[in-house]
Parts: C-alpha cells; structure tokens; sequence
C-alpha cells in the first residue's frame, strides 16, 4: 500500500492543481511498481511560508526579496 507525501509551501496550490499532482502520482506508481491504484494514498501537506527555509532563510523573507520557485 504505498503512501506519498507532498510538502510544499502554502502559495494558492489550486484545487485542480492538487488533483493533477493525486492523479499523475498514483498513475505513474501504478505505471513503476505496478501498485492497485485504490490502494495507493497521496497526502498534499502544505507548510506556511515562514514555517519553510533554506539558505538560511525563511521562504517568506526569500519571496520579499523577488526569490520564487517560478520556471522563467
């Protein structure tokens, strides 16, 4: 029974954007490790950007500075 974790910072994730990532992932574990689909459970967490850092920075300071996650 696999179980997938998505964490990602809070920043108006869609709810259609949300059942894309759902479907696609369970699609491509069904796909790779040949799992029953209705068995497979896929949890989208998403954290508050000042309860998310890297670079020694909490993510809210880093989008103040114009740094996103955006493809150019």
């Amino acid at each position: 029974m696999p179980y997938v974790k998505i964490e990602l910072t809070r920043e108006g994730v869609t709810r259609e954007q949300k059942q894309q990532l759902i479907s696609g992932i369970t699609e491509l574990i069904t796909e790779v490790l040949d799992k029953d689909p209705n068995l497979t459970h896929i949890v989208i967490q998403e954290i508050e950007l000042d309860d998310w850092g890297f670079a020694g920075e909490q993510v809210s300071v880093l989008r103040e500075k114009g740094v996103t996650a955006q493809k150019k």
